[in-house]
């Protein structure tokens, strides 16, 4: 393939799992990943989510940076309306100081939890609007250029720790585009407005410090196995645990209560998230991914391995390691 290839790590916590396992395959990920020629792996912030361990996102970050030498990390993303830009910049800046040279920050606006969870945290629903003033309040920070008179990031000033714009929505372009910085599209589970984001994106791109040309990452689920059967097995096994995560409600379907719903009207919704999957043999699963790469007009690819079993998960990313034949 002939762009970068990296991952999105979504510290799954699988049936029977703790956190403490979901960090311990997180580790192994990183560190396997790291051999297999990986660019970046990201881990993003979900909160009450009782399969997604990756709440406490820089802690999760420093804890792989210190089990891993030279494979970049960072959050994939950070939901900055929950936090004070401060408080990023300082815990970032921590990391890169800790680990210089192989931070990310990619940044959300998004929640990342729902509206009860929103409360607990004491977030203000129109936070969210103050988004694009928290991204330049942050950016100071780091570059040491504070907005803030008085006010420095210690750690953080002038580490310059990289920042990505996340987003599913012309919105996150507009702005991505507007500050000169790297776009990261969610199109591993929002899908519907990839294409004119990506092109609104670097249509209306403005040079900056960080970044001189526009750059695109596009999110992919991939389930890469042996042969097309068990790729295709895998897969289905996803959408049915799907079905129980965002449509349960605390209620567990059999497989065949989940076959119902994935043909219903609501299960239409759980399909369109895994829009864009490649599914399959590891020269299907390449050939799907150049193929989504040029349609995205991506200039890197950060997959998803969406498989829930935890060997065939692991087993998705070796065959798709960059420079090997996939064997």
């Amino acid at each position: 393939m002939a762009f970068p290839l990296s991952i999105l790590d979504l510290a799954h916590i699988g049936e029977g799992e703790s956190a403490g396992d979901s960090f311990r395959a997180s580790v192994t990920l990183a560190q396997r990943a790291e051999e297999w020629g990986y660019q970046r792996i990201w881990y993003a912030e979900h909160h009450n989510m009782p399969s997604i361990a990756s709440s406490a996102t820089s802690v999760l970050i420093a804890h792989i940076a210190s089990q891993t030498q030279t494979i970049r990390l960072g959050a994939g993303g950070v939901m900055l309306p929950n936090h004070a830009p401060l408080t990023i910049a300082e815990q970032f800046g921590t990391l890169e100081t800790l680990h210089p040279g192989r931070i990310d920050l990619g940044l959300g606006r998004a929640p990342g939890s729902d509206q009860q969870t929103m409360r607990a945290m004491r977030r203000n629903p129109a936070s969210s609007d103050d988004f694009p003033q928290d991204v330049l309040e942050l950016q100071g920070y780091l570059t040491g250029q504070s907005r803030i008179p008085g006010v420095d990031a210690t750690p953080g000033k002038g580490t310059d720790v990289p920042l990505y714009i996340l987003g599913s929505s012309l919105f996150g372009a507009k702005l991505a585009a507007a500050l000169g910085l790297p776009y990261a599209f969610a199109s591993h589970f929002a899908p519907a407005a990839l294409e004119d984001a990506v092109t609104l994106y670097r249509a209306e791109f403005q040079p900056s410090r960080q970044l001189a040309r526009p750059y695109v990452i596009a999110g992919v689920n991939v389930i890469a196995a042996d042969t097309t059967e068990e790729a295709e097995a895998q897969f289905l096994a996803m959408k049915r645990t799907r079905v129980s995560r965002f449509l349960g409600r605390g209620k567990t379907f059999t497989q065949e209560e989940a076959d119902l719903v994935l043909a219903s009207p609501a299960g239409q919704q759980i399909l369109q998230m895994a829009k864009y999957s490649a599914i399959g043999t590891a020269a299907e699963v390449r050939d799907y991914l150049d193929r989504f790469a040029k349609q995205a007009q991506a200039d890197e690819l950060i997959v998803v391995s969406a498989a829930p079993d935890r060997r065939a998960w692991l087993r998705s990313i070796e065959l798709l390691a960059p420079g090997t034949s996939g064997a």
